[in-house]
Parts: structure tokens; sequence; C-alpha cells
């Protein structure tokens, strides 16, 4: 069977393999890329985790190369995201601690889903089938894509002010400024389109099963001022994932947005999940 594991991952993985070390597997979301996660990989390494950092399909290395050929994102969709982080997931030695942003977060519950997580902290995360609510601001936010039905097969760059409403409205300007020129670069708009017809598609490619008892513990964290993942999304899928009979929690982190893991309060968001991590898979917390 032929593999989707990248070279780096190859290599992350073989080294948390080795080091005996409970590994964490972080997953990004839309416009961004994997080394969107470098500080948290230095902070969840002192914290005593191997780290391992999955790609999308097709990621290129770093910003510059993204924004040199934007469509290389382009076509993918949530199920070959899942498949690859799911594959990732399967390669480690230990179940990971699986931390996931935005669509990142869809993704991470999806894998635990399938029985690959020791706890899994999805942040900010996308809409999984069964969650309805559809706030007036997810719309505006999500209109750059899905406003043209054509984008379910291109990628979509967005201007600095729609990343300032959707990212970046909860930091001051010119840290939104410095978080766009740092980190954006285009997103596919398939992700989207799917999770915004989930709920009418009998097949899916959001679905999960809130009731598997091979799920694990989940945490979900909303950031309140978030308005592409505002808290009655968030909420409806703690609501939901309550259901599971392994523990799940919901924290609301006050004044953040959707750039709560890039920016400059990222290391609020990440020990909140190191915490919750401590009281659920027996790692303990950074000093």
């Amino acid at each position: 069977m032929t593999t989707t594991i990248t070279t780096r991952e190859a290599h992350q993985i073989a080294a948390a393999n080795a080091s005996g070390r409970p590994t964490a597997l972080l997953v990004h979301g839309l416009w961004l890329l994997a080394e969107s996660w470098d500080a948290w990989k230095t902070r969840l390494e002192d914290a005593g985790y191997a780290v391992v950092v999955a790609e999308w399909p097709h990621e290129v290395e770093d910003v510059a190369t993204a924004r040199r050929d934007p469509s290389f994102f382009a076509g993918v969709g949530v199920g070959e995201v899942t498949d690859h982080v799911a594959e990732v997931a399967a390669a480690l030695t230990r179940k990971p601690l699986l931390i996931g942003h935005s669509f990142g977060g869809l993704l991470v519950q999806r894998v635990a889903d399938r029985g690959l997580a020791s706890a899994t902290v999805a942040i900010d995360p996308a809409p999984f089938k069964g969650v309805l609510p559809l706030p007036a601001s997810t719309l505006k936010a999500s209109f750059p894509v899905l406003g043209n039905p054509a984008n379910r097969k291109r990628t979509v760059t967005l201007t600095f002010n729609q990343f300032r409403y959707g990212f970046a409205n909860a930091v001051s300007e010119d840290e939104a400024t410095a978080l766009y020129e740092a980190h954006h670069i285009a997103a596919p708009g398939r992700p989207l389109f799917q999770a915004a017809t989930a709920n009418v598609n009998p097949k899916a490619a959001t679905a999960l099963d809130v009731t598997n008892p091979e799920r694990g513990p989940l945490l979900v964290i909303s950031g309140e001022k978030d308005t592409i993942v505002p808290r009655a999304i968030a909420h409806a899928a703690y609501r939901l994932q309550s259901r599971n009979a392994a523990p799940t929690e919901f924290v609301e982190l006050d004044g953040r947005g959707h750039s709560l893991t890039i920016d400059s309060g990222w290391v609020e968001v990440a020990d909140t999940a190191l915490a919750f991590a401590a009281r659920h898979a027996g790692v303990p917390a950074v000093a």
C-alpha cells in the first residue's frame, strides 16, 4: 500500500517513536501551513512531548513557496486530509494527543473517532455533520469562498480585510498585518463547501460518531470573539460530543479570535490544552 506520509513527517514520527515520550500530533486548518505550529512544537517539547506536525496532502514547505504557486491545495477535501492524518497517527507507537485548529479541529475529532487518540483538543473547530448553528458572522467570514461555486475546485486567497474580519479581529491592526504577512496562504475551497452542505448530504465528509466509545477524552476550546467559528458553533459541537462516555469539556477563552493559535496570546491556548492532557492523558502540564 502506498503511504501518504511525507519525508518530513516520517522523520518526526521516527524521532517520536524512538524517544519513548508521549506524542502530540498537531493539525492546522485553512489558510495556514504546518509551520504555523512552530512555537507550539517548542512549548510541547518543553512539556515532555515528542511532537509531530501533520501536513495536508500536497502541502509545500513554507509560505514563500505557497505564495509562488497558490493552486497547490486545489481540490483537497476533508476525507483525504482525515485519511492522511489518521495514517500519521497510526504510525506512532503511542496514541497521540491530537490538537487541531479550525478545520484541523474538525479533522482531529474525526481521527479520534477512529480510535487513534489518547486525548483530543479541538480549537475553534469547523463544524461536523449535525452541528446546526449558522451565525451571520460565519456566513460573512466564509463568503469569500462560498460566494462563488467555482471555488469548490480552486484555492482562495483572502484579502487583508477579509483576514482581519475572519481571523484577526481580536488583535491590533499592527499584529493583524504581521500575522497576514507571516502566515496567510491560499486555501482549498472544497472543505468549506463540504462543511456547508453536510447537514443535507447523507454521505457528508464531515460526519463522525459522537457516541463512539473509542473516541477518548475531548476538549473543545472556543475564542470568545471568533467570527468564523463563534461560540454557537463550538458549543454545539461540544453538546453533541457530550453524548460520548469519555470526558468531554468546553473552555471559552475571553477576548480571543480565530487567530488564537498564532497570535501573541497563543501560550494561553497551548497551556489550556496541556492542562487538559495532564488531567486526562496522564502527562504532566508544563511548569
